[in-house]
């Protein structure tokens, strides 16, 4: 083998381990998946209808609610809702911002002072309910700030025009496949999966945190219901008919993977090739130089005792 044949295998296997290594790591880092955080039973139900006011039933809840607000909330929101230095006011919130904040595990905070993130949701559904009811019972919705949907069917939602309404209006901060990512001033948009269809729903009517509100005079009820229904049955349970789908990382992403992967295997199978030429070529060079006679001896163009045996 020589100098020049070393140096290029040597070439050839470093970009093809630094093309395996690009692969695995995209693969591994890009198509992560974001925790799934359970926030108790899913049934959509309108807080402000579940009992009568005036029912004992009621007033149990109520008081169950206050309890759980006063234990959980009232440092940074006050005793009364009426907020302070460290948290905004809750009156006149609509139940459907309550409930959203309280099942994502936004709230409460770990620490009055720490910034909210997902986590899992520090109560079950019939204790978020009771909060949403004593909450909502302290003064009049605002305008514009709905109450937790009652019976959200998406059995019927049409994924494609969600698929629509999703890229052009929330795809910018979630991305297209609601993996999330960060933003500017490093707010986060969290990501879609895990989340459930009145958590959607609620999010794109109140607008948490930096996200926009979109009211019915932007994005209609039966769009929103498209959205949802995009939301829980794609993003949520991705259909890969092409293959491996490399986490749904993105085209980009996957493209480059893709692209590296097919050099990388080509590289390979030159090296491969080039061993074999070279193995073959060195057993050439190794051989006898003519061939033998009967009694052994080489009798071909090299078969120097056999010439000097004859001359003597």
């Amino acid at each position: 083998m020589t100098a020049s044949h070393a140096t290029w295998r040597r070439a050839l296997l470093s970009l093809a381990l630094l093309v395996s290594a690009s692969f695995v790591g995209v693969f591994l880092l890009g198509g992560g998946r974001a925790e799934v955080y359970p926030s108790g039973n899913s049934t959509e139900v309108d807080a402000t209808s579940l009992t009568s006011q005036d029912s004992p039933a009621a007033a149990n809840q109520l008081a169950g609610g206050r309890t759980l607000f006063v234990e959980n909330c009232s440092t940074c929101h006050g005793i009364d809702a009426s907020g302070g230095d460290r948290a905004p006011p809750l009156l006149g919130v609509g139940g459907a911002t309550v409930d959203l904040w309280l099942s994502s595990g936004w709230m409460p905070l770990a620490e009055p002072t720490a910034e909210p993130e997902r986590k899992p949701a520090k109560f079950d559904r019939a204790q978020v309910l009771e909060i949403v009811r004593y909450v909502t019972s302290l003064a009049p919705a605002l305008p514009g700030d709905p109450g937790v949907p009652s019976g959200l069917d998406i059995s019927h939602a049409n994924v494609a025009e969600g698929f629509s309404m999703f890229a052009l209006n929330c795809a910018p901060c979630h991305t297209i496949t609601g993996a999330g990512d960060a933003l500017a001033g490093g707010i986060q948009a969290p990501p879609l999966h895990g989340v459930t269809k009145t958590m959607v729903w609620e999010a794109i009517r109140t607008g948490p945190g930096n996200m926009p509100r979109f009211g019915p005079g932007t994005i209609s009820p039966a769009q929103v219901v498209d959205i949802v229904g995009y939301v829980v049955k794609d993003i949520q349970r991705p259909v890969s008919p092409g293959g491996l789908s490399l986490g749904g990382v993105g085209p980009v992403a996957e493209g480059f993977v893709g692209l590296f992967v097919g050099v990388g295997l080509c590289l390979l199978a030159a090296l491969w090739v080039g061993d074999r030429a070279e193995t073959e070529e060195d057993g050439e060079h190794d051989g006898h130089d003519g061939p033998e006679g009967p009694d052994g001896d080489e009798d071909g163009e090299g078969g120097d005792d056999h010439r000097e045996l004859a001359h003597a």
